[in-house]
């Protein structure tokens, strides 16, 4: 059964087409990778499947909801960790996760717990009273996973979520994020440019290149379709090898994560 459907989804920045007439769809309880080199049209994407961008044409359903139509309602169904910086650097780490909470509506027993968990799973437990201003980069990323997963979303979109990472903090997260999705059913939504970690966690993958969907499938079935080794080399040779700058929306995309998520 399908969670998140897009059919004929497109987005235009003027005369650039961002996004073309893209289809997909996203199994309840499945872990779906979204791939794609620099411009491709990911995290333009995502941005319309989470109510940040109106799309330019198509449909677009979330757990049955349309979020063009029912923003408010279609964003109790998700959790999202942008791959811009979306914290309020004036609050706390703590009080950061309670604002969160509350928007969600999370009950205070339970937010509490929850926060206490989420701040030890990210080791800030200790930093819980700082300001945000005052963390590193790697401590607001892992501060922003924290909140994405605080309310147990019915889906959860991660977009470039490990970038800046070590690799004991990435495992860590997985693994984290591999329990909701066996004893939750979460369903997981998320980009990366780390392509072992792709091959190693997403039971789907679609490769998006120039806003169309290139391939779809298992990582084992993207691989034996290329005649290659690895998720890597089947990627590059759908994709090709040369250097790819950001996209058009890049710029459109950070302001309008500040302006709905970073202080609503």
């Amino acid at each position: 059964m399908a969670i998140i459907e897009a059919r004929g989804l497109s987005k235009n920045y003027g005369k650039t087409e961002a996004v073309r007439s893209v289809d997909f769809e996203v199994n309840k309880g499945e872990i779906f990778a979204f791939l794609g080199p620099n411009g491709a049209g990911k995290s333009t994407t995502i941005r319309m499947l989470t109510t940040l961008l109106r799309p330019t044409a198509g449909e677009i359903s979330i757990n049955g909801i349309d979020p063009v139509t029912q923003p408010a309602v279609v964003r109790k169904s998700f959790g999202i960790v942008f791959q811009d910086p979306s914290l309020d650097d004036e609050l706390t780490a703590r009080e950061n996760l309670e604002f969160h909470g509350v928007l969600y509506g999370v009950p205070h027993t339970l937010r509490k717990e929850r926060i206490a968990q989420l701040l030890e799973f990210v080791d800030l437990s200790d930093r819980a009273d700082d300001f945000v201003k005052s963390f590193s980069g790697g401590m607001k990323r892992r501060l922003e996973i924290a909140r994405g997963l605080l309310h147990h979303p019915l889906v959860l979109f991660l977009d470039e979520p490990t970038l800046g990472l070590d690799p004991q903090t990435r495992n860590h997260m997985w693994s984290y994020i591999q329990k909701l999705n066996q004893t939750e059913g979460m369903t997981i939504f998320f980009t990366t440019h780390y392509l072992e970690e792709a091959q190693k966690m997403a039971q789907t993958v679609a490769i998006i290149d120039h806003g169309r969907i290139v391939a779809r499938g298992t990582p084992a079935a993207l691989i034996e379709q290329t005649g290659t080794a690895s998720l890597e080399e089947a990627y590059l040779k759908l994709t090709g090898n040369e250097l790819r700058e950001e996209g058009a929306g890049s710029v459109q995309n950070f302001r309008q994560n500040r302006r709905v998520w970073g202080r609503r």
